[in-house]
């Protein structure tokens, strides 16, 4: 009888825990950019073994039935006048606003999607030991709305796979919000920095005392 009533107990008690225990959530951070930039880990960098091909893109997207992929889900996303929709995701009309170079693009064509922070840097400072799946998952980011951006197709050949010591978007207002969007991508997805990039990125900030950067550490 004693044994059955433990037993009773015992189950009346695991009735009353959650089925599931939630996993931590990944807060959020703003902080003003100087101190952000601080927060960057300095190493040396290596381009050694890097192949664009191994961050696959432009997947499917975030909706794989929406017949766009990853490239024209940021398009919509990022147009300031919705451009028409049709068959394979081909897009007339619509329009952009190119902030590296401060300019209007008023077709899709004449966009790149420009990975923030290039995929041959993001190899240098962290992304050579990641496993494929999460290569691709940063080559495809759509979490953050500064891991890709819309920008003009000379902009962003312009800047290549170049960190902020040896490029800045052509338009000088844009290098506040530049370097902010730069810092809070690498923190996001733990890439490191060299020495040449953080001394760049702290004198931008310099001129930047308003600046801040929220970021979210990736899953």
């Amino acid at each position: 009888m004693l044994t059955a009533a433990l037993r009773g107990l015992a189950a009346a008690s695991l009735a009353l825990l959650p089925l599931t225990v939630p996993a931590p959530a990944h807060a959020a951070e703003t902080l003003p950019l100087a101190e952000v930039v601080a927060r960057l880990p300095v190493e040396d960098e290596s381009r050694d073994g890097y192949d664009r091909d191994t961050f696959r893109h432009w997947n499917s997207g975030d909706d794989p039935d929406d017949g766009c992929n990853t490239r024209g889900e940021v398009l919509l996303a990022e147009a300031v006048e919705p451009p028409t929709v049709g068959p394979r995701c081909r897009m007339s009309g619509g329009r952009w606003w190119s902030y590296y170079d401060q300019v209007w693009v008023t077709s899709a064509s004449g966009l790149d999607l420009d990975h923030m922070v290039p995929l041959a840097e993001s190899w240098d400072s962290g992304a050579s030991a990641w496993t494929a799946q999460r290569r691709e998952a940063y080559a495809n980011d759509q979490g953050a709305e500064a891991s890709l951006v819309a920008v003009t197709a000379r902009s962003n050949r312009s800047k290549a796979d170049q960190d902020p010591a040896e490029w800045l978007p052509p338009a000088t207002e844009a290098h506040c919000r530049y370097a902010a969007e730069w810092v809070g991508t690498k923190l996001r997805w733990s890439l490191a920095a060299d020495e040449a990039e953080v001394a760049a990125l702290h004198e931008t900030a310099a001129g930047c005392p308003d600046q801040s950067v929220t970021y979210e550490p990736a899953a």
